[in-house]
């Protein structure tokens, strides 16, 4: 893919040398010296930072999902608790890092494998995000990827744009959810969360 052409899900390649030059011209504006010893390559680790870390804006992670398996009328609950990931909020470009939930039950015994879910998290979460877009796109990736009968996703992050500047609430927990499908029935959501203890 070349400079300007963007990809099915609406993102152009990273141009790293752009990168480059843009960290430099940040070292200078807040005035350090970026031929100084430290930060000689900074601007080059910066931009392979960049395609490492928001790698997921050149992929289709929904696309993870569609490795399928058939368990003939399975229809009960799948939970994948405590899968880690790692994100930069859009509004300040700093880290949030925190766990996710996902919850799913199947339609017709169509289930995918349970890395599966953890490379789907992991890819949106490799994009400028917020919290709660990040949730709902993990969401709907696993509605329209899998067709199931319900779905329910849980967020647990601590974002250093609160902890390292602003009220610097060190510690604080942001939970988000997005419930689709049956699981918007109370008692069965309800049955999901003792499940997944929150």
């Amino acid at each position: 893919m070349s400079v300007g052409e963007k990809n099915e899900q609406g993102f152009g390649p990273i141009d790293k040398p752009r990168v480059e030059a843009a960290i430099r011209e940040l070292l200078l504006a807040i005035g350090e010296d970026p031929d100084r010893e430290g930060l000689l390559g900074t601007p080059d680790r910066v931009a392979r930072a960049c395609e490492e870390v928001l790698g997921g804006m050149q992929e289709d992670p929904g696309a993870h999902l569609r490795k399928q398996f058939h368990e003939p009328g399975n229809q009960e609950m799948v939970i994948v608790k405590d899968i880690p990931f790692s994100s930069l909020c859009e509004h300040h470009i700093l880290p949030f890092t925190g766990k996710a939930h996902v919850c799913y039950i199947p339609r017709d015994g169509r289930i995918t494998g349970l890395s599966k879910i953890a490379r789907c998290v992991s890819g949106y979460a490799r994009r400028l995000q917020v919290q709660e877009r990040l949730t709902g796109q993990i969401a709907d990736a696993m509605v329209r990827e899998l067709d199931p009968l319900g779905v329910l996703v849980v967020l647990e992050a601590e974002h250093t744009c609160m902890t390292m500047r602003g009220v610097r609430a060190a510690g604080a927990l942001t939970t988000t959810s997005a419930v689709r499908g049956c699981l918007r029935d109370l008692k069965t959501r309800e049955e999901a969360l003792r499940l997944l203890e929150l």
